[in-house]
């Protein structure tokens, strides 16, 4: 290139945008523990170079899912001072599932003397109430009226016996009445009558109750709670050994709630703001899983019509509402139905009449809503028809 001109050096501006936001990190506080595992707490900020200079900018417009944490695992140095345990107590049961307790005490790690328990409060401790299993129960296999509606329960004044609240729990149970020595049978068919206390895919329907859900084979485990529509019940959770980091969950969900969680699950509180809620849980490694504690009471709001029916039987008839002196005719009613987890519900309509007969409410269409999929079908008329549900849970509405 020699025999030709060299061209002068030159700078041109190029990309003229500015920066996308970016995230800022600042230390702002020092270890929040002077001894064992504690937290640092981090300034995060969202910022962005605008001509050269720092510009402090709205949260959002820099991206969610890459957001550094505020605050940071760290240790100074290790501590003094350790939990302690006490032996497990015995099988809260005489038989079935019950659970076991522990008493927890703070220790100084050199003397082996007791202190109290605010110097280990920074620390992880473990679990003190476990479930156990105290072999099984006498067998109770019942029958009940068919389409059985559910009657509030007077709270009593002291718990009754194990027993007899064992027997309240399971007689609700949608199995067909075999005679014994079926139950005693060897086989598939015989494990499968004698399985009266497996807690996977049933409904409970007491007051109150522990449902443990360790132990169990299944990955996968769903139970089912209902109430009368006047009540809501509170859940909590006695005990986990889910396994985060495999992916092991529990959910919870009702008609007005959904929540899902593993971590710090123990003495954590569910409220379900309406009478039924459904457990899932999914495991990965045999053995694992949660403890349950449920209790019912009167809802702090009313979320249903004074003419809608909860039914809880394994069959029964539906029969449109009846209105209610004062009601308007913009009311719909409806009729709720739940089964246990693991059956499914079908409807038969087997004569339908919309026009009026006494003080019936008056329709001439019908919704049934398949819970698990929110799938709604529409009725007109006098169409009769066959309706199959894919979970266990359904609702029927009235309409004008």
């Amino acid at each position: 290139c020699r025999p030709v001109p060299k061209p002068e050096k030159r700078m041109e501006v190029c990309d003229l945008n500015p920066c996308p936001p970016r995230w800022k990190v600042t230390p702002a506080g020092p270890c929040s523990s002077s001894c064992g595992l504690g937290l640092a707490v981090q300034l995060v900020t969202c910022v962005q170079i605008h001509q050269g200079k720092e510009v402090l900018q709205e949260e959002h417009l820099c991206p969610v899912a890459e957001k550094p944490l505020t605050s940071v695992p760290c240790v100074i140095r290790t501590c003094s001072y350790e939990w302690s345990f006490s032996e497990w107590s015995e099988c809260s049961t005489t038989c079935g599932n019950g659970i076991q307790t522990r008493q927890d005490f703070c220790l100084h790690s050199l003397t082996r003397r007791q202190v109290e328990p605010v110097f280990c409060r920074r620390f992880p401790k473990a679990t003190v109430v476990r479930g156990c299993s105290s072999g099984p129960c006498p067998q109770h296999v019942g029958t009940r009226a068919p389409g059985a509606e559910l009657q509030p329960e007077t709270p009593a004044t002291h718990p009754p016996p194990a027993a007899a609240a064992r027997e309240e729990r399971y007689k609700d149970l949608p199995l067909p009445a075999v005679p014994e020595e079926q139950l005693k049978g060897g086989g598939e068919e015989g494990t499968a009558r004698r399985c009266l206390l497996c807690v996977c895919g049933n409904l409970f329907l007491n007051a109150t109750g522990i449902i443990n859900m360790m132990g169990l084979e299944s990955s996968d485990c769903t139970v089912a709670i209902g109430r009368p529509l006047q009540e809501e019940i509170t859940l909590r959770i006695l005990d986990s050994s889910l396994n985060c980091s495999a992916g092991e969950v529990v959910l919870f969900s009702g008609r007005m709630m959904w929540r899902t969680g593993c971590r710090k699950l123990p003495l954590a509180l569910i409220n379900s703001r309406t009478n039924t809620l459904i457990v899932k849980q999914r495991v990965v490694l045999p053995g694992n899983g949660v403890i349950l504690q449920y209790s019912s009471r009167t809802a702090t709001k009313k979320y249903y019509q004074d003419c809608d029916k909860q039914l809880f039987g394994p069959r029964g008839e539906i029969v449109n509402p009846v209105q209610l002196p004062g009601q308007g005719q913009e009311v719909v009613c409806r009729t709720f139905i739940d089964v246990a987890p693991q059956h499914r519900i079908a409807i038969r309509a087997l004569y339908t009449d919309p026009s009026t007969e006494g003080n019936q409410t008056l329709f001439n269409y019908i919704l049934v809503r398949d819970v698990s999929t929110m799938k709604t079908m529409v009725f007109h008329g006098k169409q009769q028809f066959l309706w199959q549900s894919t979970g266990s849970q359904a609702e029927i509405e009235f309409h004008e």
